[in-house]
């Protein structure tokens, strides 16, 4: 069986994480951790099923190691205080461990950063992240597929996450 990660990391956002959990295809193991920030905002409207939730505080849960095989991990939102963290290999909380597993397992690692616009600080540390491997795919809308609600907008930025993790999905039109 898959298992994926997903964080979420700040508070702006985290709405695309909670949803890219809910639509993971059945057959995976989904591990969640929430930042501080993002709980805060989350606390009153979590409720998950098949999720098993780690505390971002419990830097020595099962996803921490390389040997429990997480195939995968997706940070959406990413707060560009995780992706510093990340770039300078700064793995202080369960979130920044486990991506430094990921990178160090060289398993696939995708960040979503929320911010707009970047600073040069913040694309110096995703370009180098990019030339580690890791998966740099803020939230960024295309038209070709023709969506025409939020809900379809954020199907589709979703389907592309799984699509660069390798998990197949039918969230979006595709290109004909």
């Amino acid at each position: 069986m898959k298992k994926i990660v997903i964080a979420i990391s700040g508070a702006s956002g985290a709405q695309l994480g909670l949803k890219a959990l809910e639509l993971l295809p059945s057959g995976i193991e989904k591990h969640l951790v929430v930042s501080q920030n993002a709980q805060t905002v989350l606390q009153k409207e979590l409720f998950l099923e098949d999720v098993i939730i780690h505390s971002n505080d419990d830097i020595a849960a099962s996803i921490s190691s390389g040997s429990f095989g997480v195939d995968g991990m997706l940070i959406i939102p990413c707060s560009m205080n995780t992706v510093a963290k990340v770039a300078c290999g700064i793995a202080d909380n369960l979130i920044t461990r486990c991506a430094s597993v990921m990178i160090k397992e060289q398993k696939k690692l995708l960040l979503a950063p929320r911010e707009m616009p970047f600073s040069a600080i913040a694309l110096e540390n995703m370009h180098k992240l990019s030339t580690l491997g890791v998966i740099i795919a803020p939230p960024v809308m295309a038209y070709y597929s023709q969506q025409q609600t939020l809900q379809e907008m954020e199907n589709f930025m979703i389907g592309k996450w799984f699509d660069l993790l390798g998990i197949k999905n039918d969230l979006y039109k595709r290109w004909e």
